[in-house]
């Protein structure tokens, strides 16, 4: 199949000698043109093979598109809930008004909610007595037209102001897609066939090196002189950084897991399970084994539970729970989820159970801070410093993988100042004094912060990471106590490395094209 499709590439730029547009490609095998994201991303899988051998280059243009929710796509089959509010009332002076009551187990406490209201203001119903009736002959149910049309096409002919209400109301989702413009490379050849390198003896045995391509040998080239190994300044900038942690007190934790579930991932830290991160085309999912084993079934359910109907002071998003989601197995997009396994190792003794190690792994020893009596909660300071994968278009500042630095703290009564002035003191002790704070949004954080600092080679302000305080439906459900806070942050490695050697190109620090003597050159860093 990916042979395949780069011959078709190559055929089509021999042919035209551009590719103005990948989504008029029509994929071997398939019967009508590539326009879905998938088939873009399966696209992009071969682009990127030729590209690495430089026969090929290509630009990438986004696109921005919408998809329905699921109560969404239940409109578009049963229509709005203001329509069928409507719908179940009689007409006026035609049959006995429906009271409150008898409209809620007619249509579903939901859709008499929000329909009742929003037939109102439609002017479609009016009030006789104790009860409701329809007050006009015929609707036009506008969101279910929306709907249809952007389940279709992906937007709307009546404009942003449509898109957004929709949005608002939770029907629709924004998703990003991408397709590419594809021109012949300096190494440009229609055949996919690799040069071979080596004569063996199975090619003299058989005869076949007699039709074989063998690549030219270069004998007058001198031979690469013989250094010792250096360290790669990421590696350098690791080091320190975790000298840093290890000094202001911090225990590390164990990230050598790549591969989390939805649950660990996204479902333990109160992320929807309609957001956006968890799309196609912003992680990357395992097709074989694709499903997770479940997790604690106590916890889960609690989990569960404050996502579909809220909890622990919360309402919750109101939205369909899938199991199905939360076991999808996926390369992590965050070390939070470590993070998450081990604040809930450290709710352990909250929760009344016993975990060997316990005090010691994760608290230092250290005992409890309330006033009353034990309630078994330690506080913690934990750290880890390892890669993630996000399934993002490169550019100067991103990569499709990459490390992040993690930290979170507990203890009772933490406040956002408390945050605040551990970032500066943290970042102080790396060399950047030039940071500063804008309020973001985190699903599993309340309040957020995004955390930028000045790059002198770019002359600009650079995100270098997301910080807040974890919100009680993230730690509640794991059995620490209601007066427990906990800091949590995570900072790209790359950027403050890129400030710190100059560097205004992320693919310049890693990959295959990284300069070795740059790289054995670097001086130490001195945070």
């Amino acid at each position: 199949m990916a042979e395949t499709l780069q011959q078709l590439i190559l055929d089509s730029l021999d042919a035209q000698s551009i590719i103005d547009d990948t989504r008029s490609l029509t994929i071997p095998g398939q019967a009508t043109p590539a326009t879905s994201q998938e088939d873009q991303i399966t696209i992009l899988g071969a682009l990127n093979s030729l590209l690495s051998r430089e026969m090929i280059v290509y630009e990438t243009h986004e696109t921005l598109s919408h998809v329905l929710t699921p109560e969404g796509s239940q409109i578009v089959e049963l229509g709005s809930h203001e329509a069928r509010v409507w719908a179940a009332l009689p007409a006026k002076g035609e049959g006995s008004p429906l009271t409150p009551v008898q409209l809620k187990k007619q249509v579903g406490d939901e859709t008499a909610k929000v329909g009742q209201g929003r037939a109102f203001k439609n002017g479609w119903i009016g009030k006789e007595g104790d009860g409701f009736v329809q007050i006009v002959p015929t609707i036009q149910d506008a969101t279910r037209v929306d709907l249809r049309e952007i389940a279709s096409a992906g937007t709307s002919k009546a404009g942003e102001k449509v898109l957004a209400d929709l949005r608002k109301r939770k029907l629709i989702i924004q998703r990003k897609g991408q397709w590419f413009t594809v021109k012949k490379g300096p190494y440009f050849s229609t055949s996919t066939a690799k040069p071979e390198t080596d004569l063996t003896v199975e090619m003299l045995t058989a005869g076949t090196w007699k039709t074989s391509t063998f690549k030219k040998y270069n004998f007058d080239a001198e031979g690469a002189p013989s250094d010792g190994g250096a360290l790669h300044p990421l590696l350098k900038v690791r080091e320190e950084i975790r000298n840093i942690f290890l000094e202001m007190g911090f225990a590390e934790m164990p990230t050598s897991s790549f591969v989390e579930s939805g649950f660990w991932c996204f479902d333990a830290l109160f992320v929807p399970q309609q957001h956006p991160a968890r799309d196609l085309q912003d992680t990357f999912y395992l097709s074989d084994p694709k499903e997770a084993l479940p997790p604690e079934p106590e916890y889960y359910k609690r989990v569960s539970t404050v996502h579909e109907h809220g909890g622990f002071g919360s309402t919750g998003y109101r939205a369909p729970w899938s199991h199905e989601e939360s076991s999808k197995l996926l390369l992590r997009t965050h070390t939070t989820a470590s993070s998450a396994h081990m604040l809930y190792k450290l709710a352990a003794k909250c929760r009344g159970e016993n975990v060997e190690g316990d005090a010691e792994e994760f608290a230092h020893g250290s005992s409890t801070t309330g006033d009353g009596p034990d309630d078994g909660f330690r506080p913690a300071k934990l750290f880890s410093i390892d890669r993630v994968f996000r399934n993002e278009t490169m550019d100067a500042t991103h990569l499709a993988e990459f490390h992040q630095v993690e930290g979170v703290v507990a203890d009772r009564n933490l406040t956002l100042a408390d945050l605040i002035g551990f970032m500066r003191v943290f970042f102080k002790k790396m060399g950047i004094e030039k940071v500063r704070f804008k309020p973001a949004y985190n699903p599993y954080t309340e309040p957020s912060l995004e955390i930028f600092a000045f790059h002198p080679m770019l002359d600009r302000w650079v995100e270098v990471g997301n910080s807040g305080m974890f919100r009680p439906e993230m730690l509640e459900p794991m059995g620490f106590p209601k007066d427990v806070r906990v800091h949590g942050w995570g900072l790209s490695l790359e950027r403050p490395t890129m400030i710190r050697y100059g560097i205004n190109n992320i693919r310049t620090l890693v990959g295959h094209k990284v300069s070795l003597e740059g790289i054995e050159n670097s001086p130490a860093v001195m945070f």
